[in-house]
């Protein structure tokens, strides 16, 4: 069972975008480094303080862990809640966004965390930043890729041909966004891939953040001897 220890330097870097902008990362770095790090993929909520707990959770499991801001050229450093007015304005910036944004943002985070770095890169994502992590694993700069609960996967399996690195998939079967259809399309289209793939009976969406505490470790725990293998192959 992962231990937790208290973080050192929790921070915010700068990151350069593919065309010379700039946006942020929250950055938590372990005390234990396990020698490998881990960018974390946000909800439609932005970089919120379940986002930052997450990245923590991954730090105190001995990653480096950085959770961009993947929301900065349309509305940078938004934080929203799970209240009406807050998720009507999650789904407006949802609208807007391209996936293609942010494929290449994870590019620009692995390649920075790489300037100075000798170990291996994952990436995990929440909500649409499950979706994201799938489509990182198509990314030669990312070596391993897990996905929570990822919205739309279903609709992106023309990536699944191009997944070139080891893949973990969670998902709770109470999720109304994830249907047992979508699923089942998702495992069809990844069966000849290196995948692995767990469902968490009663589980809704969102479980890794605000679900029941057995389900959160559960995950945590495969997560990590996923990683484990996935990045000191």
């Amino acid at each position: 069972m992962p231990c937790d220890q208290e973080m050192t330097n929790p921070h915010k870097e700068m990151i350069s975008s593919a065309d010379g902008r700039k946006f942020d990362a929250y950055v938590s770095e372990p005390t234990s480094p396990n020698g490998h790090a881990v960018i974390v993929l946000q909800e439609i909520f932005g970089v919120t303080a379940d986002i930052r707990r997450v990245a923590d959770r991954f730090a105190q499991d001995g990653f480096v862990a950085y959770a961009p801001d993947l929301f900065w050229r349309m509305s940078p450093g938004v934080e929203l809640t799970h209240s009406k007015e807050g998720m009507q304005r999650a789904l407006e910036l949802l609208g807007q966004y391209q996936d293609e944004d942010g494929v290449s943002d994870i590019a620009q985070t692995a390649a920075h965390i790489r300037k100075d770095f000798q170990g291996k890169v994952a990436a995990a994502g929440l909500c649409l930043g499950g979706k994201l992590a799938y489509l990182a694993a198509t990314l030669a700069t990312v070596d391993a890729a897990v996905a929570f609960y990822g919205v739309g996967i279903e609709k992106r399996l023309d990536a699944a041909a191009a997944i070139r690195c080891p893949l973990m998939l969670h998902f709770g079967d109470q999720d109304p966004y994830v249907s047992d259809q979508s699923r089942e399309q998702i495992a069809n289209a990844l069966a000849n891939k290196a995948v692995q793939s767990h469902l968490y009976p009663g589980a809704n969406h969102g479980f890794y953040t605000r679900g029941q505490a057995a389900d959160i470790e559960l995950a945590r725990q495969r997560t990590n001897a996923f990683l484990k293998r996935a990045l000191t192959a």
